[in-house]
């Protein structure tokens, strides 16, 4: 019953014969794993570099809510340079964690089952997203918070925060009970992780041909 019931949600371009579409559907597990694979590797690789946070408007870790409404006010009392000083920061501990990711992400994609597969390909554009969190969130967090502490204590990272903070709190506008600014900084870059993993899995469903990838071409190259 439940193999009838993914068969029947799936994409019409999946459920053509064979000798029609020249697709089976191991084909079509196969290549969203590749795409995943690929994807994956790709957005660690771009992320986890100098400025790979920092310089993608994308992905860049802004300042929390409570300090980046203060920023203004903060930047005309001169303390702009110390507010640049803690987002650089930020971004360069989320940086310094991502690599640390990859044999998780490949692994999360290696034990992907059919219906995983069947999900992300029938799903929207946030289905890639949805099942990288999904699987590897939870067990990336703890993997991820003591390197982002690390990274955050050797450049003094939190010394730079409650510098600012103590500014803004004058004025009324940080709470005493805002989050720990390791945790923030270990799920903005989660957030960053898996939306470019979704950016470059689009690529390689645009362009499935550029991958140079044969089962890419073969499972793509017929969605249009």
């Amino acid at each position: 019953m439940q193999r009838r019931h993914l068969i029947a949600c799936a994409p019409a371009w999946l459920l053509r014969p064979a000798s029609a579409a020249g697709l089976s559907e191991g084909d079509a597990n196969a290549g969203i794993r590749t795409a995943l694979e690929r994807g994956a590797t790709a957005a660690v690789a771009l992320l986890g570099r100098p400025d790979g946070f920092l310089g993608n408007p994308l992905v860049r870790i802004e300042l929390p809510g409570h300090l980046k409404d203060a920023a203004r006010l903060l930047r005309g009392m001169g303390q702009g340079a110390r507010l640049d000083e803690l987002v650089t920061a930020m971004n360069r501990a989320a940086e310094a964690a991502v690599p640390a990711a990859k044999p998780l992400l490949v692994k999360a994609v290696r034990d992907m089952s059919v219906e995983d597969g069947l999900q992300i390909l029938r799903g929207g554009d946030d289905s890639v997203t949805t099942f990288f969190a999904g699987k590897t969130r939870e067990p990336l967090q703890l993997q991820f918070l003591p390197i982002v502490t690390r990274a955050t204590e050797k450049v003094a990272l939190a010394d730079k925060y409650n510098a600012v903070a103590k500014k803004a709190s004058g004025f009324g506008l940080v709470r005493g009970d805002d989050a720990n600014l390791q945790q923030y900084v270990t799920g903005k870059a989660l957030d960053g992780l898996y939306r470019l993993i979704g950016e470059e899995e689009k690529k390689i469903r645009r362009d499935p041909v550029g991958t140079g990838s044969a089962i890419l071409k073969k499972v793509f190259g017929g969605l249009g």
